[in-house]
């Protein structure tokens, strides 16, 4: 893959190399993953290079969701948790505000769970339902009051479902896609338009309402979120507000030095 044409938050420098590693086929879509080989190197900064990241994934260093994985290219996505067996820390990979990823740190105990929005339900042999979530799992024997669009709460361990967060009015919710990518907010109305997308409008905790389809709405709790959240809540900051946050980080750097 060549390094232009990589999605843009992956952060790679234009002027590091010409190409950049190609995802392989996974539960996420290239668009919508970012590689275990740049996650070691440039996120958690473990490696050097390719190739160190290449050697730290084979000796399976890196779990996600509770599993060692050795592919090099393994697509990790939203939600899913990594955990780094020699230093004993986990992280959950979310989006920032501006629809970045980001490596959230967690605890050993939040790190046993994630969050599945169900994206469809199907029907099996013997009646049995399907479904199916955001990151390819089937999980058979749904409970029959589960929609589309719900999350539900996974146990990593057991494979069991402890709770579930409906679709619907004042439940809070993160928008994964879109202009409005990574901002946090309750929904405050769902408009369905013949013939068209289903549209969701959201309001987060400063007041500021933004709109987004139903399908890049992923809920995150009934009031409250089920999983931590990152420091900014979800509140995408305006023009002078993020003047003001370059000027205090400036003023820190000239102090330090």
């Amino acid at each position: 893959m060549k390094r232009l044409n990589a999605p843009h938050h992956w952060m790679l420098h234009k002027m590091g190399g010409i190409y950049a590693p190609r995802p392989s086929e996974g539960p996420h879509k290239i668009a919508e993953c970012l590689p275990l080989t740049l996650i070691v190197r440039n996120r958690l900064h473990l490696a050097r290079d390719m190739r160190e990241a290449g050697m730290v994934i084979r000796q399976k260093n890196i779990a996600v969701d509770g599993k060692p994985r050795m592919d090099e290219g393994y697509p990790a996505g939203f939600m899913d948790v990594l955990t780094v067996a020699k230093t004993n820390k986990n992280y959950r990979i979310m989006y920032d505000t501006k629809g970045r990823f980001q490596l959230l740190p967690i605890k050993a105990e939040e790190a046993q769970y994630k969050l599945l929005k169900i994206k469809a339900i199907t029907t099996g042999e013997k009646g049995i339902f399907y479904g199916h979530t955001h990151d390819g799992r089937n999980i058979r024997f749904l409970d029959v009051s589960i929609q589309t669009s719900d999350t539900i709460k996974f146990n990593l361990k057991t494979g069991e479902v402890s709770e579930v967060a409906k679709f619907e009015t004042n439940a809070l919710a993160q928008v994964t896609a879109g202009k409005n990518c990574g901002r946090i907010g309750k929904i405050a109305a769902v408009t369905k338009y013949d013939g068209s997308h289903t549209m969701v409008q959201l309001v987060d905790s400063e007041g500021q309402k933004f709109i987004t389809r139903q399908d890049n709405v992923f809920v995150l709790g009934k009031e409250k979120s089920l999983v931590s959240i990152p420091s900014a809540n979800g509140v995408r900051a305006n023009i002078t507000k993020n003047r003001e946050l370059r000027l205090k980080s400036l003023e820190k750097q000239h102090k330090q030095e």
